[in-house]
């Protein structure tokens, strides 16, 4: 059962992936998509969602991982390393977006 849904949140996952790496979707972004439009114009929309795409894919592998741990019954690799991920994209994540003008135009 929970291979189904860890299956269920990857596909999510790798469709909003896909979109986003395209440059499109920006307004599935949380945060930017609750600006006012004169603050949204100062931000390079498409240079935003590829890099929020980019990390959706890592999202992507992290679930695959819990899927590979489920699949093959460890009780720890697959799940700590993906945990480990998940937490280590996130971080790098907060930092990247939120220091320095990377998405300004």
């Amino acid at each position: 059962m929970s291979i189904f849904v860890y299956g269920i949140i990857m596909l999510l996952f790798l469709t909003f992936a896909i979109v986003l790496s395209q440059g499109k979707g920006a307004f599935l972004i949380a945060g930017f998509n609750t600006m006012p439009e004169e603050e949204k114009k100062q931000y390079d929309e498409q240079a935003l969602a590829r890099f929020m795409g980019k990390m959706m894919y890592g999202y992507c592998f992290c679930v695959l991982l819990w899927i590979l741990n489920e699949l093959f019954h460890t009780q720890w690799l697959f799940f700590s390393i993906g945990l480990v991920l998940f937490v280590a994209l996130t971080i790098f994540l907060m930092i990247y977006v939120n220091t320095g003008n990377r998405f300004k135009k």
